[in-house]
């Protein structure tokens, strides 16, 4: 088989299963290992897909920034923070991600409602002046991409709180690698979070599916479940079928 044959045939794979085993492949295509690991460098080095220990998952596209985030998918984002906004009880303590998702949440949230919101995010704080809810803003350095609080001090705070709900923003979601961030002390934090909260769900639009980041968060088995637009395809969430997480519909 041509380099070229391998190349579309690996990037084909890519886009039906999310990721390439290299030893599988070969073993296929009776081909040696390294053929196909010399195969998956060059590619990476072009930018065409992401190298991972193995293998090979799809290359997730750099996110642009915090305002420009707020317009794409605004309709779909608040039908979620709506959804997730209803889950929460009277009395609860919240944890709330930063990003444009878990804003919608804070939207949602019914003024009158009595409970403690904690958060790492000042623009999701500011949502909430008018609201009777107590809240509880973490500081630190701001990473100013994702518009939260990073850092040994937000560590250090996080540590002291005990969670009922934690709403978890992540960029990419994959049913063996887990969710994963762009950032590298931002998915410390959120790690550290997910360790204090009884529960953690992601608000999780489609594009996030099948796609790896480079900083993981969390395997699939540590939350409880994604709240998801109900277009999206039963193809999309068959792969998680297998576990114990709750897919909700919004």
């Amino acid at each position: 088989m041509l380099t070229t044959q391998r190349r579309a045939l690996i990037s084909a794979r890519l886009s039906r299963d999310g990721e390439i085993v290299a030893k599988r492949l070969a073993d296929e295509l009776d081909l040696s290992e390294d053929t196909i690991r010399r195969d998956l460098r060059e590619m990476a080095a072009e930018g065409l897909l992401q190298r991972v220990h193995g293998g090979a998952l799809p290359l997730v596209p750099p996110l642009p920034n915090f305002a420009a985030r707020q317009a794409i998918g605004s309709d779909v984002k608040r039908r979620l923070g709506q959804r997730a906004a209803a889950m929460i009880g009277a009395g609860q303590t919240i944890f709330l991600d930063g990003g444009t998702s878990n804003a919608e949440i804070a939207r949602a949230l019914p003024r009158e409602k009595k409970l403690t919101v904690v958060t790492h995010s000042p623009t999701i704080a500011a949502e909430l002046e008018r609201h009777e809810a107590e809240v509880i803003l973490i500081g630190g350095r701001l990473y100013k991409h994702s518009m939260v609080s990073t850092g040994a001090a937000a560590l250090a705070a996080i540590a002291g709180i005990r969670v009922d709900l934690f709403f978890l923003g992540v960029t990419a979601i994959h049913p063996a690698h887990g969710v994963s961030t762009g950032d590298f002390e931002e998915a410390a934090v959120k790690r550290a979070i997910l360790a204090q909260a009884a529960d953690t769900y992601v608000l999780a639009t489609a594009e996030k599916f099948g796609a790896v980041s480079p900083h993981h968060v969390a395997g699939i088995a540590d939350l409880a479940g994604f709240i998801v637009p109900d277009e999206v395809k039963d193809e999309v969430l068959a792969p998680f079928d297998g576990t114990n997480v709750t897919m909700i519909g919004a």
